[in-house]
């Protein structure tokens, strides 16, 4: 399996998984190196393919060469997961086109609604398939009911808002008492069932438990570090209110 930072304007897969790339996807795209130089090897099961992230990197770079890329690494692998921006950019519809199955993300929120809704009305005009949302920061468990019919797709999975794991760089560890942590775990089995197994996103339970959205934290109002997220993103196109991943197998 390999994950590709196709958020070329904000790539920030690399810092996430905690790797620091010599050569990235942008060097790719520039032909200043190639696709086998930039892979890196995480030691489970998972290569990555990071971005750069100086502006100077993304201002040299066509869009248009990054579906050659995932093209020549599905040859390769099993599974290529490519995580691309919130927003409509070119990069983002040239990895729609080529993908397999796309799985939108987002906050439970009318904006967020609107957001996904134009994404996946642009999947549709680039002949992409939506398989359904993922939720996140998620309060209330009815939340995705009511987002399912807004936006017309499946909700496959949500991940409850938890305060503690604000400042974590993963969620995923030995420690599945939170939430948050069970709901990916969750998740997961739900995207296999989905991606490999010929299930119908349709006819899939999401990922979601009730007994998740009991905590006082699960209920409490946005903190102040919310706010300050919030405020950050007037400044970026790398806000939370929507995010797509494509994935080739």
């Amino acid at each position: 399996m390999i994950v590709v930072d196709a958020d070329l304007g904000m790539a920030n897969l690399g810092e996430l998984l905690g790797v620091e790339p010599e050569h990235t996807v942008h060097d790719v795209l520039t032909s200043s190196s190639g696709i086998e130089d930039a892979l890196i090897g995480t030691g489970a099961g998972i290569d990555v393919l990071a971005g750069d992230r100086s502006l100077g990197a993304y201002a040299d770079v066509d869009p248009a060469i990054l579906s050659d890329i995932i093209k020549t690494l599905r040859d390769r692998y099993e599974v290529v997961l490519v995580d691309t921006s919130a927003g409509i950019l070119h990069e983002t519809t040239v990895a729609m086109g080529v993908a397999d199955g796309i799985l939108l993300v987002a906050t439970a929120s009318d904006v967020a609604a609107h957001d996904a809704e134009k994404i996946a009305a642009l999947a549709d005009r680039v002949d992409g398939t939506v398989l359904g949302v993922v939720l996140t920061r998620v309060r209330d468990a009815s939340d995705a009911e009511g987002f399912a019919q807004e936006l017309g797709v499946p909700v496959l999975g949500v991940v409850p808002y938890d305060p503690s794991l604000a400042n974590e760089r993963s969620v995923l560890g030995p420690d599945d008492s939170s939430p948050a942590t069970k709901s990916y775990r969750m998740l997961g089995t739900s995207l296999t069932d989905a991606f490999f197994e010929g299930a119908d996103p349709i006819e899939l339970d999401p990922a979601i438990d009730e007994a998740w959205f009991d905590s006082d934290e699960a209920k409490a109002d946005p903190t102040e570090a919310d706010f300050d997220d919030s405020d950050d993103s007037d400044d970026s196109d790398d806000d939370d209110s929507g995010d797509v991943l494509g994935m080739f197998n």
